[in-house]
């Protein structure tokens, strides 16, 4: 890989957070960013296939308990989907040690079938909604 590939998967990466950060906290009117639960060194982008980008991503909740973890999974995965001007493969996770159940929770935010059905309940897609709308500050 050469140099530009570097600064491109560091763009890449760059781009990801900017769209990351402004999604709100379910609980709190915090965005992810004021809350460090999105932090640019959970983010790493490699290339994959052709012009095709992996893009891991570790987020810590807010606590080990967190009941919302598995929503706030679901908003990063809609958001990317919505607003990266990319073809990309995303995994994103929990940062280990920062969540009693993590392995199921990692399991069910990766879960293709998993992630249309839960956009297909029209509480979780609000629920979903409410925390992707950036306000002004």
């Amino acid at each position: 890989m050469n140099s530009g590939d570097d600064s491109k998967l560091l763009e890449v990466a760059g781009t990801v957070y900017d769209i990351l950060r402004t999604i709100r906290d379910p609980e709190k009117d915090e965005t992810l960013e004021d809350l460090n639960v999105i932090r640019e060194e959970g983010i790493k982008v490699k290339k994959f296939q052709n012009e095709k980008f992996l893009i891991s991503i570790e987020f810590v909740p807010t606590v080990p308990h967190c009941s919302l973890a598995t929503l706030i999974g679901l908003c990063i995965r809609v958001k990317l989907s919505r607003c990266l001007p990319y073809s990309f493969k995303a995994d994103i996770t929990v940062s280990p040690g920062t969540h009693d159940i993590e392995d199921d929770v990692n399991k069910q935010i990766n879960d293709k079938e998993r992630v249309a059905a839960a956009l297909e309940n029209p509480n979780l897609l609000q629920a979903v909604e409410e925390c992707l709308v950036e306000r002004d500050v």
